[in-house]
């Protein structure tokens, strides 16, 4: 299926590698609940002759909002030869629509064999990438400097896993690389900012049928709001002058029956940009709209409602030099199986935001990911198995 002939040292077991992200896509792990696919990969590491002692899970899901099942997969392998110890990571969390995916092969594409499920290649395909580098180093006992394995969770509801990681147990890698993302011959190396927005509207019930105009309704003041912002170019694709930037809203919840006024609501939105004093922008024009809507409406008697406005930073933006080391050698395995490597600057976050963040300057590759977190989601093979033989060959520290 690769360009990449049987006899080279980083060619890797096709067939091994396609049934493990077959098997893997289909095991439940939603956000929070990623406990069967630890235990699947812990089991798979144990069976290849990894000792108990380098596998271990941290604490993080005590320090992430809401808690979860189990905290991130950490495996630190020993080298067999001298090196900078090298980091290979994805997350093993999918998005709620891929519960329940059974993965059908046909020809170089894997689809979820029910049209109303997704499939879970974001970011299983990841985690097949980083445990079959291992598994082949392991079952043709290839040496290679220290590798640290790194399985997050939580990235899909806020790259809580990489955020929250016991960061001492990482051993201080050099060369750090996640697998999330399309075609194997890209090498991401920046990524967008986010914040997350909150906000509650209290208005004033009474009875929708007898006395309306007593009442001031939070539907009306988040709608006039919601209204300002996009007839202003704040919601959406922003675009003023050099900036550029993005927002939505996307969790609301208000009401209980239709004769009642509404008394209050609670809503989500999100504001992205690479810009963190352009993305501080579009979150003060939120809060500005909503403080001017609860001002707008007023009942008969005078009364306003009123906004508690919140918000919270997800994940800084980030750029590397494109002559960071890890960038070099992830361009330099890119070529060394055929491909020409193709930087770019995601608009979506990556844990690769967090593990920057925290001083471990991460690239991220790609794995045959497309159409993600949607029914028509499919893995392209070929590029899974690209990124297989390129995990390989930065696990083995034949480059550089």
């Amino acid at each position: 299926m690769t360009n990449v002939s049987e006899g080279t040292s980083f060619a890797i077991d096709q067939s091994a590698a396609v049934a493990l992200v077959m098997e893997l896509m289909a095991v439940t792990g939603r956000s929070k609940h990623e406990g069967q696919v630890v235990a699947f990969v812990r089991e798979r590491l144990l069976a290849a002759g990894v000792p108990e002692s380098c596998i271990e899970t941290d604490t993080a899901n005590r320090r992430i909002p809401g808690g979860g099942e189990t905290g991130n997969l950490i495996v630190k392998l020993p080298g067999t030869k001298r090196g900078p110890r090298r980091l290979l990571m994805a997350h093993m969390d999918t998005v709620p629509i891929c519960v329940g995916a059974k993965p059908l092969l046909k020809g170089d594409v894997i689809r979820s064999s029910n049209p109303a499920l997704g499939l879970g290649g974001d970011d299983r395909a990841g985690v097949a990438v980083v445990l079959t580098a291992a598994l082949e180093l392991f079952r043709r006992k290839l040496t290679h400097p220290p590798v640290t394995l790194f399985f997050c969770v939580q990235e899909e509801i806020g790259l809580y896993g990489a955020r929250y990681v016991s960061a001492n147990k990482l051993g201080t890698p050099k060369f750090c690389f996640n697998w999330d993302g399309g075609d194997a011959n890209y090498v991401n190396i920046g990524a967008t900012g986010d914040y997350a927005i909150e906000i509650e509207v209290e208005g004033i019930a009474s009875h929708a049928g007898v006395h309306p105009e007593r009442g001031v309704n939070a539907i009306t003041i988040a709608s006039l709001a919601i209204a300002d912002l996009t007839q202003n170019g704040w919601h959406g694709l922003i675009e003023k002058g050099k900036h550029r930037g993005t927002s939505n809203v996307g969790i609301i919840h208000a009401g209980e029956a239709t004769n009642v006024v509404t008394p209050s609501l609670s809503l989500r939105a999100e504001a992205r940009s690479h810009d963190p004093v352009f993305r501080k922008k579009i979150v003060e024009a939120y809060r500005k709209a909503f403080e001017l809507a609860a001002k707008s409406v007023r009942s008969s008697d005078g009364k306003t409602g009123r906004v508690t406005f919140g918000s919270d930073l997800k994940y800084e933006s980030f750029r590397l030099n494109p002559e960071e080391p890890a960038v070099s050698l992830a361009k330099q395995a890119v070529e060394k199986i055929g491909l020409i490597p193709e930087l770019c600057i995601g608009n979506g976050g990556l844990d690769a935001n967090w593990m920057t963040a925290h001083g471990f300057p991460t690239v991220t590759l790609g794995c045959g990911q497309h159409d993600i977190h949607t029914t028509n989601e499919w893995l392209h093979v070929p590029s899974f198995l690209q990124g297989c033989e390129i995990a390989l060959l930065l696990a083995s520290g034949e480059l550089g």
